[in-house]
């Protein structure tokens, strides 16, 4: 059985970023490489959310990072998904003015996914804030997915 992947908005956006920074580029060749070699060992989800992130943004080859997603099934955002990231907010485990991530969070946890992928790494994957969301999930029931980067998402070998 595949583990599942949540694919969040930073992971098609640095797939076509066009900036020209070391560290940025070297991002974008991950995300790359993890698209082509990983991605089928896993069976991916996104959201609307995502969508909306990726369709409001005004930056080259936005067409083409929303194309990247055509076909990925979509989790549904309900009553409940509101909820928790009333709660997420309310525990400022995202900050309460723009609470896109927490949508991404509470999705990904709902409805169980193993893998949380994002370059997001100051409200996501970030090892400080794991704590403190997998006590908040607790409370709430949910399984805390592992937030992660792509380039922590590889396997080690073809046997795998």
């Amino acid at each position: 059985m595949k583990r599942k992947v949540y694919i969040e908005t930073s992971i098609p956006s640095f797939y076509h970023t066009t900036r020209t920074d070391a560290k940025i580029v070297g991002q974008r060749e991950v995300t790359r490489r993890w698209w082509a070699t990983e991605r089928q060992w896993f069976d991916l989800s996104t959201s609307l959310p995502v969508f909306t992130e990726l369709q409001g943004g005004n930056y080259p080859c936005r067409e083409q990072a929303v194309q990247l997603l055509a076909g990925i099934p979509l989790l549904e955002v309900t009553p409940i998904i509101d909820d928790i990231v009333i709660v997420y907010a309310e525990h400022k485990l995202m900050p309460s003015n723009n609470l896109a991530d927490a949508y991404h969070l509470a999705l990904a946890s709902y409805y169980g996914v193993d893998y949380l992928l994002t370059w997001n790494c100051l409200h996501l994957a970030n090892v400080r804030k794991q704590e403190h969301i997998a006590r908040i999930n607790e409370r709430l029931r949910l399984r805390t997915p592992t937030l992660t980067t792509p380039e922590h998402l590889f396997r080690e070998s073809a046997e795998e």
